[in-house]
C-alpha cells in the first residue's frame, strides 16, 4: 500500500503522523535507521531518508545507512553528531513506547480517530474508510 496514494486522494482532509516502531529482534539496524530518518528529517529529508531506509531494509548496515544519506546530500557531519550523540533516541523510544501502549506489535500500524485499522491495506479500502470516518 502507498500511503501517499491516500494522502494524495484525500488532501488536508487527511491527518498523517508518523511513529517510530523500530523491530530490532527483526531487524537489528531498525533502532540506528529510525534515529537517521530522524536526523534526516532535522535537515528537511526525513520522507526521503525513511524511503531510502525501507527500499534497502534487508541490507541495512551503518554503512549502508551513511551511504544513504549521503546520496540525500545530507550534512554528513551533522548526521553523524546526531546520531552519535543520541539526539533522537528519546524520540524513537517515545514513539515505541506509545505503539506499545496502544497494542502495535508490528508494523505498519493505521489508527483512525484513535482507533486501530483492522481492516484491507488497499489504497480502495483504506480510502473507503477513512472517507466515512471524516
Amino acid at each position: 500500500m502507498n500511503v501517499r496514494l491516500v494522502q494524495d486522494q484525500l488532501g488536508p482532509r487527511l491527518r498523517f503522523v508518523f511513529r517510530n516502531f523500530p523491530l530490532t529482534q527483526v531487524h537489528p539496524q531498525a533502532q540506528l535507521a529510525a534515529e537517521a530518518a530522524e536526523a534526516a528529517g532535522a535537515q528537511g529529508k526525513f520522507w526521503e531518508m525513511h524511503d531510502a531506509l525501507y527500499e534497502n531494509q534487508p541490507a541495512l548496515s551503518p554503512e549502508l545507512i551513511a551511504a544513504l544519506a549521503q546520496g540525500l546530500g545530507l550534512d554528513m557531519e551533522r548526521l553523524n553528531e546526531d546520531l552519535a550523540s543520541g539526539r533522537f533516541r528519546e524520540r524513537v523510544k517515545r514513539d515505541f513506547m506509545g505503539g506499545v501502549r496502544s497494542g502495535v506489535a508490528g508494523t505498519p500500524t493505521f489508527f483512525i480517530n484513535g482507533e486501530r485499522y483492522e481492516g484491507g491495506w488497499d489504497e480502495a479500502s483504506l480510502l473507503n474508510v477513512l472517507r466515512a470516518a471524516a
